[in-house]
This record gives C-alpha cells, sequence and structure tokens, in this order.
C-alpha cells in the first residue's frame, strides 16, 4: 500500500525491522537486547524536537518563557539553578541538565571566588579543593608540567584514568544533581584526542597517540562508573562524545547509560568542501540504532552560518527522528542565545519508515506530513521526492496544481553536495 497509507503498527514495525537488521550488525547490542526490543513495539519516531544548549550568558525570564514553549530539553549551568526551577514551574514536562566538565578543572574568576572554589562549579571538582587536597589529579606533561588547555585559559586537564579522581567527580555531581533538583547531567569533554586542547604528551607516554589512547581508556572506565551512579539515583546522564566515527562502537557505548550529545552533527569535511562527517564510519549507522529503540537521548548540534548547513542539520537530525531525537542549530560558537530555525516549524510528523540509503549515497526519510533528504557526499547528486510536496516554509505559497493530488509525476531534482532537502504538504 502507498505509504501515506501505512498505519501507525505498519510504521511500528518498520521501525523495529530496521532495528534488527543493525542489530545483526552488531551495533545494536547483544542478542539480549534485541529479544527484550522484540517484547514491545518502538515508541513513536516523531520528528525532531527542538532543545537549548543553554551555557553561554544566563538566560533572561523572556529568555526562559520561551524555552519552556519551544524546547523539551535545555542545559544550563551549574550557578543557574533559579533558572531550572523556572523551566519547571513554567513546564513540568522540560528536562533540565546541568554542564559539568569531565576532564578539566577550572580557576578563571567565577570559578574561583576570593580563594575560594564558587559553590556551584562547571566542573565535578574544584580547583582549590584540588590544589590543596588532590594535586596529583592535575595531569602532567613529561616534563612534570601540569596541562593548561590551548584557547581556553585557565583550564586544566585532569588525571581522568584515576579512580580516586573518578569517584571523586561522581560522587560531587550526583550528590548536586540531587540536592539542587537537576533531571541530570551534561558531562562535556567525553573526547577523543587530546590535540584539540594540547600538544602535550602526558607523563608515562612517549607518544600523541599513546596519550590518547591513555585519555580514552581512562574516560571509558569513567563514563562506565558515572553512568551507573545516575541511573542508580534515577538522573540522566549525557556526555559530549566527540569523533566517534573514529571508533566503532564508541558512540553506542558512551551513551548507554541515557544518551549522548554530537556537537558537530552534520559538519562538513575539508573546511567546508568535503561531505558530512557524520556518516563516516559507523557513527550514523550507531545513531540510527539507538534512535529507533528510542531509549538513549540523542542531543544533536549543528554549526549554521548558511541556510545550506541549516537544512543539512535538520534534515540529518530527520533521519535519525526517535522519541529522543532533538537537534539545535548554533549559529554562535559561545552560545549566548536561545537557537531556533524554522524548519523546526516545519511540521513533518512521524516517520513511516526508516532512513535509506539510494546508491548515490543519498539518504531519504518519509513522514506523515512530509519527505526529507540528505546528501552527505562531497559531490553533487540527483534524488526524486515524492509527488506533492513543498519546500518547508512554502507551505501558504502552494498553488492547486501543488496538492499532494496532483497527478503530474515527480521531477528529479540535483542536491547539492553536505545540503538537505525538507519538504512538506502543502497546506
Amino acid at each position: 500500500m502507498p505509504k501515506a497509507m501505512l498505519t501507525r503498527a505498519h510504521r511500528r514495525r518498520a521501525i523495529l525491522a530496521a532495528v534488527l537488521v543493525l542489530a545483526a550488525g552488531g551495533l545494536a547490542g547483544c542478542a539480549e537486547s534485541a529479544a527484550q526490543v522484540t517484547s514491545a513495539p518502538p515508541p513513536e519516531p516523531l520528528a525532531p524536537c527542538a532543545w537549548w544548549y543553554g551555557i553561554g550568558q544566563p538566560p533572561s525570564q523572556n529568555a526562559l518563557k520561551l524555552a519552556a514553549q519551544r524546547y523539551e530539553v535545555v542545559v544550563l549551568n551549574a550557578d543557574q539553578g533559579a533558572a531550572m526551577r523556572k523551566l519547571h514551574e513554567l513546564n513540568p514536562q522540560i528536562k533540565v541538565l546541568v554542564y559539568k566538565d569531565l576532564s578539566s578543572t577550572r580557576n578563571y574568576p567565577g570559578a574561583v571566588v576570593d580563594g575560594k572554589d564558587a559553590q556551584f562549579l562547571p566542573t565535578g571538582i574544584g580547583y582549590v579543593a584540588a590544589q590543596q587536597q588532590h594535586p596529583e589529579w592535575f595531569a602532567t606533561d613529561n616534563h612534570g608540567n601540569r596541562i593548561e588547555w590551548q584557547g581556553y585559559p585557565r583550564h586544566w586537564q585532569m588525571t581522568v584514568w584515576d579512580p580516586a579522581y573518578q569517584q571523586a567527580w561522581s560522587s560531587a555531581v550526583v550528590s548536586e544533581v540531587q540536592q539542587q533538583g537537576w533531571d541530570g547531567v551534561l558531562a562535556d569533554n567525553d573526547f577523543n584526542s587530546l590535540s584539540h586542547y594540547s600538544a602535550a604528551v602526558l607523563a608515562g607516554t612517549s607518544s600523541a597517540s599513546e596519550t590518547d589512547r591513555k585519555l580514552r581508556d581512562g574516560l571509558d572506565a569513567f563514563l562506565s562508573l558515572v553512568g551507573d551512579a545516575f541511573q542508580k539515583a534515577g538522573k540522566e546522564f549525557v556526555p559530549n562524545v566527540s569523533e566517534t566515527h573514529l571508533t566503532p562502537g564508541r558512540w553506542t557505548a558512551h551513551s548507554r547509560f541515557g544518551g549522548a550529545m554530537e556537537e558537530n552533527f552534520g559538519f562538513r569535511e575539508d573546511a567546508g568542501s568535503g561531505g558530512l562527517l557524520t556518516f563516516r564510519g559507523n557513527e550514523f549507522q550507531e545513531m540510527r540504532a539507538q534512535a529507533a529503540l528510542g531509549e538513549s537521548r540523542l542531543l544533536l548540534v549543528t554549526r549554521t552560518r548558511s541556510e545550506q548547513q541549516d537544512r543539512a542539520g535538520y534534515a540529518s537530525a530527520a533521519l535519525l527522528a526517535g522519541p529522543r531525537t532533538c537537534w539545535t542549530p548554533a549559529t554562535t560558537d559561545d552560545y549566548r542565545n536561545p537557537e531556533w530555525s524554522p524548519l523546526q516549524n516545519s511540521g513533518l510528523g512521524e516517520a513511516v519508515d526508516a532512513a535509506g540509503r539510494l546508491a548515490n549515497g543519498v539518504w531519504t526519510r518519509t513522514f506523515t506530513n512530509g519527505w526529507v533528504a540528505v546528501n552527505p557526499t562531497s559531490a553533487t547528486q540527483t534524488v526524486t521526492p515524492p509527488p506533492g510536496l513543498v519546500a518547508a516554509g512554502e507551505q501558504r505559497q502552494a498553488t492547486p496544481s501543488a496538492s499532494p493530488t496532483s497527478s503530474a509525476p515527480p521531477a528529479p531534482v540535483r542536491l547539492a553536495a553536505a545540503d538537505g532537502l525538507v519538504l512538506v504538504k502543502p497546506k
């Protein structure tokens, strides 16, 4: 039957089939997990929700009112407890996570006040406390020097592989989240390589690759400890995990405690001349499996400096549509303001099939009220949309001949490299 006529049960079976195919390839977990999936239908794969990474300026009252209306998830700094409580008051369904850094301690003004650690920190361990009680938690290079992050003054790399540091971070952050009433934590800098912050080689390693391996292994163990603690506390734990396209299974492993954040989602390679980095390696396939299962939160950020980047980011997120998939554009690097794209009002509805890949590399997906396509390759490709749809934002300018009942055959369109299409039924 036509896709538009599929029942909800058919749609759920289609999504479930996609999950099981991925599971057979080893990306959706063990056989036991697959058996659990088959015991109940997956949740509805709705178009991506909106979220706000609000770690820039403290939010105004107007921003909070807008956020309560627009967003399903908000991330705020630890000193914004009053704003968190206001959001809960305005919208009891909203989830508000507190920002905490896994990998650094900081002593810039605000993190340290009058020679003391601030009451509410951007990190799990205060600089002054570490300096006085556990100086061994400061990572050092092979010359014995502490490692300050380049481009981020007074951010100091910590020994994320040290079980004592891991336990102290976990205990402090879980306690704060419970006491203050946060819904969980956004744990930043679950990174793949120290090279993004420093060229230093860690003490006890002989090369950058050994340094990075030590950090990754340490963070793997760190995530297990903290994730277990947050699950027991009934709180969300969402790490900002980086470069998972380089390590098969890393997205799945690091999102298993409630979700993960991808801060460079839909990022274009080769200084803006290549394809979309998210589709390299296993990352996108692992994201598909997690999104379809509906058990993990996907918090996706696309750096948008143009309409093309906006389209590519939102359409790529729609390929991952699920009950816990959220997307936001980022028009600044410091997250100063609540973000919003007109595409978030497109009204795609619910996915009626799993995302599929054409022979030329283009991905497409059909929704109850529209259709999306993404060309993640580095060359222009051709794709044929379903008939009767118009570009999102142009619904009200549609002519009668463009209605869904039009008998005109669909025409192929050329989709530029690293671009997307978001088409919807005309109103």
